[in-house]
């Protein structure tokens, strides 16, 4: 079997702008079928554009990106809506309806794509709940949760429609370190569970090292570098282990 019928994304030379600001610029990454990929990098690094370049919700500028072999960024937005069903996504704060009960925000797909009825959709809200941790809430509103459980309704939402790809937009953001460590051993157990191929992006290293199979580290509009956990350690690329080990360009005056 060749390389690329392995590859499930391949994103090739994207750039992207908003006026003057050139966010991505010649971005290039490759994600294998079944693997967990992470995107690392600071604030404004292009991060999340980039996982909205690989869902279709922004269009790149210049450059390609192929899901499956197919090239994406020319289609037209009703064949690319059948390509986002491959998707799921979990968004980083959350996005749940605050005026649908959890079982309504996690079958919302569900009732907008299929013509399943309500007590279809309600099991297996019930189910992908269950998949998180979560029980018993299937009537609770998403004010009364806790940020961790958010999240966890969030990403029982993302996988109701069971898709192939899962994209977490920085998924420990806002919860306590505890909580944090749950949300990834839940993103390795849906991996192992599900067979899912997925993309984080995060700043987080210690949720980085734990789910990924492979780190791909975004600078100044461009992948600088791409190895597994224990090869982005041993980085000989400065500026890779200045941001692993969250030390600042240089000293910062105290006035």
């Amino acid at each position: 079997m060749d390389n690329d019928s392995l590859t499930k994304i391949r994103v090739v030379n994207v750039h992207k702008s908003f006026g003057e600001n050139h966010v991505l610029r010649g971005c290039d990454l490759e994600v294998q079928q079944g693997e967990s990929m992470v995107v690392i990098g600071g604030s404004g690094s292009g991060k999340t554009v980039l996982i909205k370049c690989i869902i279709g919700l922004m269009r790149p500028d210049e450059g390609e990106i192929y899901v499956d072999g197919l090239e994406i960024t020319s289609l037209k937005e009703r064949t690319m809506n059948d390509v986002r069903k491959k998707f799921g996504m979990l968004f980083q704060g959350g996005a749940l309806f605050d005026s649908l009960r959890v079982w309504e925000n996690v079958g919302f797909g569900l009732q907008q794509h299929t013509h399943l009825g309500e007590e279809e959709i309600r099991r297996i809200a019930s189910e992908k709940l269950r998949l998180v941790g979560l029980k018993d809430i299937e009537d609770v509103m998403p004010v009364e949760l806790s940020g961790g459980m958010r999240k966890r309704v969030s990403l029982a939402r993302a996988i109701a429609m069971e898709p192939e790809i899962l994209l977490y937009d920085e998924p420990t953001t806002g919860i306590d370190p505890i909580m944090a460590d749950a949300i990834n051993e839940l993103i390795v157990r849906m991996r192992e569970k599900l067979n899912v191929t997925s993309i984080a992006i995060t700043h987080d290293m210690k949720s980085a090292y734990k789910i990924a199979d492979r780190i791909a580290m975004l600078y100044q509009g461009k992948i600088i570098e791409v190895g597994t956990p224990e090869e982005i350690k041993n980085s000989p690329n400065p500026i890779v282990q200045q941001f692993i080990q969250g030390k600042s360009e240089g000293p910062i005056k105290i006035l």
